[in-house]
């Protein structure tokens, strides 16, 4: 971040300084008192749960010069009406006035974390790159990515989450980013806003108020992203298998691990890439990736070069991991929806090589009336698949458990909760299986990867 006075923040936001010298300088914007430095303004914000003026004066003990706050604090803190929309303000001040990098934004209902990551790592071997932490994608991850950028900042990649209409456009007007990305249009969100319609309509608000000279990096082999470009000004730019998208990937593979090669197509150059990553459906997120850097000037050389080299930046995604029982462990439990539970459920398969594999599977929320049905197509897929076992975990995966027991291929169980799931599997489990854990983040099934991992497998 660049060093501001905390004058200069009050004007900016609209905010009164209060027990605080105004000439005192910030350096760092954290959320999380914890993560509080000498130099730091930590942002106090109200959850559904926590009140974050709770830890003002934690925050102030760790170093922070000043606390943005909804209210006067018995702490040196600048008094604003919303600290969440002066977090904002703030960091749009500084992508206006101050930066001078290209700033690029990505979403789509799934792979937009793996997306962000592999365009981070393209984009650093081109130029000094700032790229969001995880999945810092909401109204509040957005701005401290931004305010992570300064002068020296070439490009600068922001994740963008959609929790309704409209949510996109707050954040495109506070990043005014020069390109922007539609990974893909699934069932995400379609208990929030409707339809895999609506989802579309208001992911592709990421593109609306792209400049001219901008460009619209579009998943081509997605109709529904596809539809989306007639709303931007902006050149677009469309990457898939299709014969007809500008980045194009040919002769696609995966090898025993799952993991994709093809052929790199911008134009007339053509260069060989396999990917690190496990899972076919890695094959889109890299070609959005290679569609953003291209439009950004990076030769293709260089883009297969960086994308061979990649290696996943987040954690509980499609993490492999080699148990010393003979176990193998794979992570991906960070969130789910019913097209990446299949991409996963593919993947499984193609890993198994003819081993026995597990499918551990939670609650996919979010998905409004049609729930039940989309868990109940899950158990049918598991089945169908090939895949051995399939433990389903909560009250909200129970109907994938119902459908799946119905076929005689697949031994279907159920159990309550997580530990539950831990202690069944650590009798179930066998030397040589290959065990996927895939649920929405909320259920909190990480737990169970965790459990195995630190106990070796079962």
């Amino acid at each position: 971040m660049m060093t501001m006075s905390v004058a200069e923040i009050a004007e900016i936001v609209g905010g009164t300084a209060h027990q605080v010298d105004a000439s005192a300088l910030v350096n760092e914007v954290a959320t999380d008192s914890r993560q509080v430095g000498p130099g730091s303004m930590f942002v106090a914000i109200r959850g559904a749960n926590v009140d974050g003026h709770d830890f003002a004066a934690s925050a102030v003990a760790n170093g922070a010069t000043a606390v943005l706050a909804s209210r006067p604090l018995d702490a040196p803190c600048i008094v604003v009406g919303d600290p969440v929309l002066a977090l904002g303000a703030l960091a749009h001040w500084v992508r206006e006035h101050k930066l001078k990098c290209k700033v690029i934004a990505i979403t789509g209902s799934s792979g937009k974390t793996s997306t962000k990551d592999l365009l981070a790592q393209v984009l650093s071997s081109a130029g000094r790159t700032v790229a969001a932490v995880g999945s810092f994608n909401t109204e509040v991850g957005v701005p401290l990515t931004i305010l992570q950028a300064d002068e020296a900042t070439e490009f600068l990649v922001l994740e963008m989450g959609m929790r309704g209409a409209g949510h996109l456009t707050y954040l495109t007007e506070l990043a005014e980013p020069d390109i922007a990305a539609i990974v893909n249009i699934g069932t995400a969100h379609v208990g929030v806003v409707g339809t895999k319609e609506m989802v579309a309509r208001a992911k592709g608000e990421i593109i609306a108020s792209l400049p001219r000279a901008g460009f619209a990096i579009l998943n081509g082999d997605d109709p529904l992203v596809m539809e989306q470009a007639s709303r931007t000004a902006a050149q677009v730019v469309s990457c898939g298998e299709a014969p007809e998208c500008d980045v194009r990937a040919t002769d696609a593979r995966v090898d025993g691990q799952a993991r994709v090669s093809f052929t790199l197509s911008i134009g007339d150059a053509n260069v060989p890439v396999t990917l690190q990553y496990h899972g076919r459906h890695f094959l889109s997120n890299a070609l959005v990736a290679a569609g953003v850097a291209y439009s950004l000037g990076v030769d293709i050389n260089t883009i297969a070069m960086a994308l061979r080299a990649a290696t996943p930046g987040s954690k509980w995604r499609m993490e492999v991991h080699q148990l010393p029982s003979g176990v193998t462990l794979v992570n991906d439990a960070y969130n789910a929806n019913p097209e990446s539970v299949r991409a996963a459920v593919d993947t499984l398969a193609a890993m198994a090589a003819g081993r026995r594999t597990w499918l551990i599977l939670g609650e996919m929320r979010e998905l409004g009336a049609g729930s039940g049905n989309e868990h109940e197509s899950i158990g049918k897929y598991a089945a169908e698949q090939g895949i051995d076992e399939l433990m389903c975990v909560g009250e909200g995966a129970r109907p994938a458990y119902l459908s799946a027991k119905e076929f005689p291929s697949i031994n279907a169980n159920w159990v309550l909760d997580p530990p539950s799931a831990i202690n069944a599997l650590a009798d179930a489990l066998m030397p040589g299986d290959v065990a996927l854990i895939k649920a929405s983040r909320g259920v909190g099934l990480e737990v169970v990867a965790t459990a195995l991992l630190e106990a070796g497998g079962p």
